[in-house]
């Protein structure tokens, strides 16, 4: 993965952590309407998006095609019960473990990045999808995880 996209995403994480840490719990805990999630259900959603990606990012080295389970990110969250959670823990939790997918995006094998795959279910994970007719690239499917986050990190950080 090249050099430039690794340190954009990495310096988006830091940027982000810092100005994420200036909310106070209460500020991180409003909804902005009802049915909305708060900052705090945003950072949690992003930090089940990295738990769950940072398998398929690690088996996708290991298999000959991108087919991985989906999750309800809805039930996710209410279960994991973010809202309750302090602030501070949450932001400290999700810079960390972005810091861990940055690493594994960073020592992925080139062929593994590039290669295309048939069978894939990108159609249904990718936040910006890939029809289930053409082939995906596990590069691709990693652009799409790091846009997926500034795409909540935009809600979050208004």
């Amino acid at each position: 993965m090249d050099a430039g996209f690794l340190d954009d995403f990495r310096q988006t994480l830091d940027r982000a952590a810092q100005r994420l840490l200036m909310y106070s719990d209460a500020d991180a805990s409003h909804r902005p309407s009802p049915g909305k999630w708060s900052k705090k259900e945003i950072i949690g959603h992003l930090l089940d998006s990295a738990s769950n990606n940072h398998g398929r990012f690690v088996r996708a080295q290991l298999q000959d095609d991108l087919v991985f389970p989906g999750y309800d990110q809805a039930a996710w969250v209410r279960v994991q019960r973010y809202q309750e959670r302090r602030w501070v823990d949450l932001v400290r939790a999700w810079h960390a473990y972005n810091h861990q997918i940055a690493n594994i995006m960073e020592a992925a094998d080139q062929d593994a990045l590039e290669r295309p795959r048939a069978r894939h279910n990108l159609h249904e994970l990718a936040w910006k999808e890939v029809p289930q007719s053409e082939p995906a690239t596990l590069d691709y499917f990693m652009r799409d995880y790091v846009g997926h986050l500034k795409h909540h990190l935009a809600q979050a950080l208004p």
